[in-house]
């Protein structure tokens, strides 16, 4: 028995209507390993402002490098031309520099503040902040809050850039 006319207009109009499932799975985003936009963001934030560089393709969950200090392949146009690559923060981006150490230095050592904004006036002082906070028993302590802000930090970025994280 052959289908009446309603029930082939209703298939065809189903079959127009329903999602393009292969065009679909092509533009959806990647999950990305939260660890890999953590070393990416090490490796930007390593040495000066701008010294480093890595993009991140969403749709194909690549991190493209690149060093100032030639020691990393070069980004091709293509890469940051695209609308899908966005360029992974630096710490000072994310307010994790300076900042972060006088937060810090607010809520463990206030009694210090003004000691520690003298290391930070000549420079090489996050060393000499190293020293400082081992002399003082809070050198774990720092660690620890360093990497919670951090993660913190690159979770909201990667929230407001709508990367879904993997982990």
């Amino acid at each position: 028995m052959l289908p009446d006319r309603a029930s082939i207009w209703i298939t065809c109009i189903d079959l127009f209507l329903e999602p393009d499932r292969e065009h679909e799975s092509a533009t959806r985003q990647m999950k990305i390993k939260f660890k890999d936009i953590e070393e990416a963001y090490d490796f930007v934030s390593f040495g000066q402002y701008g010294d480093h560089t890595a993009l991140l393709d969403k749709s194909s969950g690549k991190i493209y490098w690149r060093s100032e200090m030639g020691d990393s392949d070069e980004i091709p146009d293509e890469i940051w031309e695209s609308d899908d690559t966005i360029e992974i923060p630096n710490k000072n981006d994310l307010d994790l520099g300076n900042q972060l150490v006088f937060d810090f230095v607010k809520s463990h050592a206030l009694a210090d503040y003004e000691k520690v904004r003298a290391i930070f006036d000549r420079r090489g002082a996050y060393a000499r902040y190293k020293n400082f906070l081992e002399s003082n028993g809070l050198l774990q302590k720092w660690d620890d809050y360093e990497e919670e802000r951090q993660e913190k930090a690159l979770r909201d970025w990667c929230e407001e850039n709508k990367i879904e994280l993997d982990g």
